[in-house]
């Protein structure tokens, strides 16, 4: 079993005990994406936004998710609601993470 495998099956289980954990759902999506597995990625971004859409970090995440797909669009709208989340939330790194993702994207 190679390394992402092996951290894979270790979240995995931990995710038994907690499935809608958003830390441990975050590291996963970070996995998939290591092994080129963007939609099981997207999946569980999209999974944790849905279960804490304060979970701010996750929506860079997810927004290049749709970059690496070529929906530049969507991932603007992510970026976005990302952007209002970390407003709400006061967390100025993550707004200044989107807002710099969005610039990018519309250069």
């Amino acid at each position: 079993m190679n390394d992402n495998n092996h951290k894979i099956q270790q979240i995995l289980n931990f995710l038994e005990k907690e499935p809608n954990d958003c830390f441990l759902l975050h590291a996963l999506a970070l996995e998939q994406l290591k092994i080129n597995n963007v939609q099981e990625a997207q999946n569980l971004f999209t999974k944790v936004i849905n279960i804490d859409a304060l979970y701010v970090g996750t929506y860079y995440h997810l927004g290049r998710t749709w970059e690496i797909l070529l929906q530049n669009e969507k991932a603007i709208e992510v970026y976005e609601e990302g952007i209002k989340m970390a407003q709400q939330k006061g967390d100025n790194h993550a707004l200044n993470e989107l807002r710099a993702a969005i610039d990018i994207l519309m250069e």
